[in-house]
């Protein structure tokens, strides 16, 4: 049997499984491989990204550092820089001030020469009228030796008239007797017909001569007041509308509370710091306290010190800005915030003074101004208040004829005494009048600050334009907030003395306590004394109550008649 195709079909069927196996073991091998250059891709990939993350943390740190240092460089030239300006602003103001001296002083040299040139024409002037004044009366003097000579011959005439007075005098007599007899007749048969005597129809005339006078009186006086408010209230209003016209400032709200907003709430874990050892440090540098809550990207300062928290404020968000918070850090920044705010508080009152165009103020007095920034009274800013008060009392004096600058400069100093803080048992105004003198002002000015609320009297006029100017200011709708428990008091004192009166039943206080309608009882209440008892409330009100503005007091007296047909 022949074996050779066999052999080579064996031989074939080998070469076949031996082609496929080689196939099969490399693709086997390929994709191991891919698998294995898939994995080697991952894995370098992942190296990759971990490598640009760890340089990206590094360019940014050092990006930080950077920027840190270049701030700090830039505060620090900053400060330099308000420094020197602040300087340069003192130096002008030195040499305006000695330019006014001199100007001043050359004024004067001036006055002084025309008031020397006018007293040596008044010296020729009376030296002229002295030699005619010698000529006239050597006239005079020839004159009445002739009225003497005519005085002895009309002295004769008279000594005879005299004696024929005397005469008819005694005829004048005899007859006053005859008619005081007639005149005792007459009132005797008076007194039989009307059945009273001399005194008691003296007292029944006295009577009714003092009710026709009362209601003459009470008429005069209607008329007169009427046309003295028709023309006084005319004259009022135009100025105060004059002013008010002039004048347009904005009014602040000051809370208690300050808001410091931050990037992220991480911050406020490095705030508060370990064991609240920042917090501590940074309340008892400023005598503000802290509140981190969780509200967000916000942290609240709170404090009755409008001056501390705003230097509390500004540390705290410098320290935010510069990151690094410790409390040494904390006690350096403070410091460094409360010695710009006291220089601060300088520029804004120097500011204001050069704003107002006054001149001359005491460098104290500059600072207490510059305190009334971040003060209120009732919501107001006490610094646009007394700004605002100063112009309006300036408009006023120049409408009424006195001084716009002492006005202006008693305006700007009224409240001063608000801001001393040392002082809290007396009223603000005197305060700030002693202040006022301590630091040389006027007596007009001294006056005007002391007076605006009626604690002393008014010597100037300048005090009552002080005071209408701060009425108009903080009595204007929405210029001031007042608590509710106030207001309503206010009201209810404001009834209660309108309903204290005699003939009156009911009262009611409308317009938000700007205007109090009295009902009287019309069988106790005449006509014409409605009149007089609205005077006498508003007189009461006037001296018993402390109000902003103005009261206007209606007195309603109503009659009903009535009948019936059957």
């Amino acid at each position: 049997m022949d074996t050779t195709p066999l052999s080579a079909l064996l031989l074939l069927v080998a070469a076949v499984a031996f082609g496929f196996g080689f196939v099969v073991s490399y693709l086997l091998a390929s994709r191991r491989a891919k698998g294995r250059l898939v994995e080697a891709n991952i894995e370098a990939a992942r190296i990759l990204e971990t490598a640009q993350q760890d340089a990206e943390r590094q360019r940014e740190q050092y990006i930080e550092e950077a920027q840190t240092e270049v701030q700090a460089k830039l505060d620090a030239l900053e400060e330099e820089r308000q420094k020197s300006l602040r300087n340069a602003r003192r130096a002008r103001q030195k040499v305006e001030r000695r330019h006014k001296r001199i100007n001043d002083r050359t004024r004067r040299v001036n006055t002084r020469s025309d008031v020397l040139d006018a007293a040596h024409k008044a010296l020729k002037s009376v030296q002229r009228k002295t030699v005619q004044a010698q000529r006239r009366a050597e006239k005079l003097r020839l004159k009445a030796l002739g009225v003497l000579k005519e005085a002895g011959a009309q002295a004769r005439e008279l000594e005879a008239k005299v004696s024929a007075a005397k005469q008819h005098e005694e005829e004048l007599a005899s007859q006053a007797e005859e008619l005081s007899a007639v005149i005792g007749h007459h009132q005797a048969k008076l007194e039989e017909i009307s059945g009273l005597t001399i005194e008691e129809a003296k007292e029944a005339l006295k009577t009714e001569l003092l009710d026709e006078a009362r209601l003459e009186a009470s008429a005069t006086i209607k008329s007169v007041r009427d046309e003295a408010t028709l023309t006084a209230g005319r004259e009022a209003r135009r100025v105060v509308l004059t002013t008010i016209q002039r004048i347009a400032s904005t009014q602040s709200v000051e809370n208690t509370v300050s808001v410091v907003h931050i990037t992220s709430d991480d911050v406020k874990g490095r705030i508060i710091g370990r064991e609240g050892r920042n917090i501590k440090a940074f309340e008892s540098a400023t005598g503000i306290d802290v509140m981190v809550d969780d509200t967000p990207e916000a942290v609240t300062l709170s404090g009755f010190d409008p001056v501390r928290r705003e230097i509390a404020r500004i540390a705290l968000e410098r320290l935010i800005k510069d990151g690094r918070i410790h409390p040494a850090r904390v006690e350096r920044m403070v410091g460094r915030v409360a010695a710009n705010m006291a220089e601060e508080l300088v520029e804004i009152g120097e500011r204001t003074v050069i704003d107002l165009q006054l001149h001359g103020l005491h460098p104290e007095l500059i600072r207490l101004i510059g305190r009334m920034r971040y003060r209120s009274s009732y919501g107001q800013n006490l610094l646009a208040h007394s700004k605002e008060t100063a112009r309006i009392a300036s408009i006023m004096a120049a409408e009424v004829g006195e001084n716009p600058h002492v006005a202006r400069r008693a305006g700007l100093l009224h409240d001063i005494g608000k801001v001393i803080i040392d002082e809290v048992d007396r009223p603000h105004a005197i305060v700030g009048m002693e202040y006022c003198k301590r630091y040389k002002e006027t007596a007009e000015v001294c006056n005007a600050v002391g007076a605006h609320h009626d604690e002393i009297e008014m010597t100037h006029l300048v005090s009552p334009i002080v005071q209408a100017s701060d009425a108009i200011s903080g009595a204007r709708p929405g210029a001031r907030r007042d608590q509710l428990q106030a207001y309503i008091q206010r009201l209810h004192d404001l009834e209660e003395l309108a309903s204290s009166f005699k003939g009156v039943k009911t009262a009611y206080a409308i317009q938000g306590g700007r205007e109090v309608r009295v009902m009287v009882n019309s069988g106790m209440i005449r006509d014409n004394a409605a009149q007089e008892l609205a005077l006498k409330i508003s007189r009461r009100i006037e001296s018993e109550l402390h109000y902003p503005g103005q009261i206007k007091v209606i007195v309603i007296r109503e009659v009903r008649s009535s009948a019936v047909a059957n």
